[in-house]
C-alpha cells in the first residue's frame, strides 16, 4: 500500500499539460531575469527580500539609443478646447453666430449631446490669440505663462482620435484600447525597461482638480492600470493629501530590526510559495512589501519642501504649497524624476466646459498655466529637459460651434470633438519651437500632417529607445502593444 501524501503537495502534483508548460517557463523566466539582474549589478540590498523589489529591462532593450529617459505626461482630464487656446483660426471671427456648412461634418460622428451638428452655429473664441517667441508660436491670452515658453514647445496641431466620450477616449490615448484592461504607458515602460530607483516606484499617478468646478471627470484606476502583465507595472497613486501613501508610519513599539526581520520572513514564505505555484502575482507581492519597506523612509524625503529654494517655489505658482493642486504636483513630479521615477502621470480634472467657457475655463487655465511652464522651465535649469519629455493634452478638442444659446453667454459652451485637437511636447529630443500640423480654417479637421493617438503613443516610445512594434506581450494566444496593430513615428517631430 502506497504511504499517503499530505493533501497540499497531492493538489500540487496533479498537474495538467497546460499547467506543467505554464509553470515550468514561469520558472526558467524568472531563472533568467535574476541571472540578467546579477550581471546587471541590480540585485542589490542589505535584506534577503531586497532582490525581489527592482525590476529590470528586458533584454533586448532599448532597440535604439534613447533620447529620453523618463516622461512626465500632464494629462488634461476633460479635453482643453484648442479652438480657445492653440488654434488661431482668423476666419472663424467673421461666421460667429453662423451655421457650420455641412461639408464640415458629414459622415462624422460626435457626442449624444451634440446630436445631428446641422445647423450648430460657429462660436468664436472667448480670448484674442496673439504670436510669441522667434517661433511664432500662436497662444490665447488665457495662457500667458505658456506663452512665455513657446519656443521651448513642440506644438502637433492635428492630433486626432477614435473616440468621443471621456473614459473611453482616455484609455485609448493612456492604454492604446477604449475599452478597459490593456496595460497603460506608464505599465508598458517601467515592463520594457525596469527602473531607476530601488527606494521609488518607477510609475507614479498624481490626481487634481480645480476647486468649485462643476465638470471634474471621474479617475478611474484602470486609467493607471496594468492590464494583463503583472499588477507589479502599474502606477503607484499618492493621495492629495495627508500620507501620499498610507500606511508609511511604523505602529508603536515597531522596530526597524524588527520590521526588517518581518519583511523578510514575509518574503522567504512568498518565495515558498512562488517555487511551489510559479505564480507571477507572488512575486508581485514580494515585490510590493520590500517597496512598500523602503518607501517608509523616501516618500517622507520625497514630499520634505525644506530645501526648495523660493525662486524655485515661485516658477510654480501660489499653489506650489498647497498638497492635492496641479501645482503641488507638477513639483512633486520633478522631485520624483530626479529620484529615479521613470514615468509620472498628473492628471488634472475639469476640462469639460459644455457651458463654462466664459467662467470655468478662465479657474482651469490659471490653475494649470503657470504649473506646466514652471516645470518645464524648472527642468530646464537643472539639466533635465534634454531627457526628460513633458506632454501636455487631453484626450480630444472641443467644438469649434457652440452648445447652448449663443445669446447667452455666461452659459457658452463646446462639446467633445475628436476630429482636430492641439497636445504639446518638451524636452526629450522633440523639436522646440515647431508647430506641427494644422486643422482646416474652421478649426474642425486635421487637414495637414493629421497624428492619430497611436503614431503619438510610437512616437513617444521611440524616444525612450524602443520600437513600438516589438514591445509585446502574449495575451490569451495573442501578442499585443500598446499601438494595437496601428502607429508610425512622426519623425518631424523630432530634433
Amino acid at each position: 500500500m502506497k504511504p499517503s501524501l499530505p493533501q497540499s503537495l497531492e493538489s500540487g502534483l496533479r498537474v495538467n499539460r497546460r499547467h506543467f508548460f505554464g509553470r515550468g517557463s514561469t520558472g526558467i523566466g524568472v531563472a533568467a531575469l535574476a541571472s540578467l539582474m546579477e550581471r546587471k549589478g541590480l540585485l542589490s540590498g542589505t535584506g534577503p527580500g531586497m532582490k525581489d523589489a527592482r525590476m529590470a529591462a528586458l533584454p533586448s532593450l532599448p532597440h535604439h539609443p534613447a533620447k529620453a529617459k523618463r516622461i512626465i505626461y500632464l494629462f488634461q482630464n476633460g479635453a482643453p478646447t484648442h479652438v480657445d487656446l492653440f488654434d488661431h483660426k482668423p476666419g472663424i471671427l467673421p461666421l460667429h453666430g453662423k451655421p457650420v456648412p455641412e461639408s464640415y461634418f458629414k459622415g462624422k460622428r460626435f457626442s449624444t449631446m451634440t446630436g445631428d451638428p446641422s445647423g450648430k452655429l460657429i462660436l468664436s473664441p472667448v480670448e484674442p490669440f496673439k504670436q510669441h517667441g522667434q517661433s511664432g508660436a500662436w497662444v490665447s491670452r488665457f495662457l500667458p505663462h505658456t506663452a512665455k515658453i513657446a519656443d521651448e514647445l513642440c506644438f502637433v496641431k492635428s492630433m486626432h482620435t477614435d473616440a468621443v466620450n471621456h473614459a473611453p477616449a482616455i484609455s485609448f490615448f493612456l492604454s492604446g484600447a477604449q475599452i478597459p484592461g490593456r496595460p497603460t504607458l506608464g505599465a508598458w515602460l517601467t515592463y520594457g525597461l525596469g527602473v531607476e530607483s530601488d527606494n521609488l516606484p518607477g510609475f507614479v499617478v498624481m490626481t487634481s482638480v480645480s476647486k468649485g468646478t462643476t465638470c471634474g471627470q471621474i479617475f478611474y484606476d484602470f486609467y493607471w492600470g496594468s492590464g494583463f502583465l503583472p499588477t507589479r507595472y502599474q502606477g503607484v497613486k499618492f493621495r492629495g493629501n495627508g500620507s501620499p501613501v498610507l500606511y508609511l508610519e511604523d505602529p508603536a513599539g515597531m522596530s526597524a530590526a524588527l520590521k526588517r526581520g518581518l519583511v523578510d520572513d514575509i518574503g522567504a514564505i512568498n518565495r515558498l510559495k512562488h517555487a511551489r505555484m510559479g505564480d507571477p502575482e507572488i512575486e508581485t507581492r514580494i515585490a510590493q512589501y520590500e517597496m512598500a519597506y523602503r518607501m517608509q523612509t523616501s516618500v517622507p524625503e520625497l514630499t520634505d519642501l525644506s530645501e526648495e529654494p523660493e525662486h524655485v517655489l515661485d516658477l510654480y505658482g501660489p499653489q506650489v504649497r498647497e498638497q492635492g493642486t496641479f501645482a503641488y504636483n507638477c513639483l512633486m513630479a520633478r522631485r520624483l524624476i530626479e529620484r529615479g521615477t521613470r514615468y509620472v502621470q498628473v492628471m488634472h480634472a475639469g476640462w469639460d466646459q459644455h457651458n463654462s467657457l466664459t467662467t470655468e475655463l478662465y479657474t482651469q487655465c490659471k490653475d494649470t498655466d503657470q504649473p506646466s511652464a514652471g516645470l518645464v522651465m524648472d527642468l530646464k535649469q537643472r539639466g533635465l529637459l534634454e531627457d526628460t519629455l513633458v506632454v501636455w493634452g487631453g484626450e480630444f478638442g472641443r467644438t469649434p460651434f457652440i452648445q447652448g444659446d449663443i445669446n447667452n453667454r455666461p452659459k457658452w459652451g463646446r462639446d467633445h470633438h475628436p476630429y482636430a485637437f492641439t497636445v504639446w511636447m518638451a524636452g526629450g529630443g522633440v523639436q522646440p519651437g515647431l508647430s506641427y500640423g494644422a486643422s482646416d480654417e474652421l478649426a474642425m479637421n486635421a487637414v495637414e500632417n493629421p497624428v492619430h493617438v497611436h503614431d503619438l503613443q510610437a512616437t513617444l516610445l521611440h524616444q525612450l529607445g524602443i520600437d513600438h512594434t516589438q514591445l509585446t506581450y502574449k495575451f490569451q494566444g495573442r501578442y499585443y502593444r500598446l499601438t494595437d496593430v496601428h502607429g508610425h513615428v512622426v519623425n518631424d517631430l523630432l530634433s
